[in-house]
């Protein structure tokens, strides 16, 4: 059976692009959603801010319904529509797999 992937994703805006990126963000969990690419429930949307530096971004959580989830999304107008604006507007991104680990006892 094939497993959900949990990602952890970083937006890091270009200056003065925060909102307009927000926005885009906004949009990209309910295109993946309603393609049925995530499951687990809707993408969760966090606001930070670098402690040392000040700088703010963004972080995103959700859970590709597969590993080919991500590769099918590329075949998906929805989705491009969110990812090609997207593309000027980043300082820089960073995609994550997370693992959930247990305490240990």
């Amino acid at each position: 059976m094939k497993q959900p992937v949990k990602m952890h994703v970083t937006y890091r805006p270009k200056p003065g692009k925060e909102e307009e990126l927000l926005a885009l963000i906004r949009k990209h969990g309910p295109a993946l959603q309603s393609t049925g690419l995530i499951v687990g429930g809707p993408a969760v949307i966090y606001r930070a801010t670098d402690k040392r530096s000040g700088e703010k971004f963004f972080i995103e959580t959700f859970a590709w319904r597969d590993e080919e989830a991500p590769e099918a999304a590329h075949q998906m107008p929805e989705v491009m529509a969110v990812w090609e604006p997207m593309t000027p507007i980043l300082a820089g991104m960073q995609l994550a797999v997370v693992e959930e680990l247990s305490a240990q006892a």
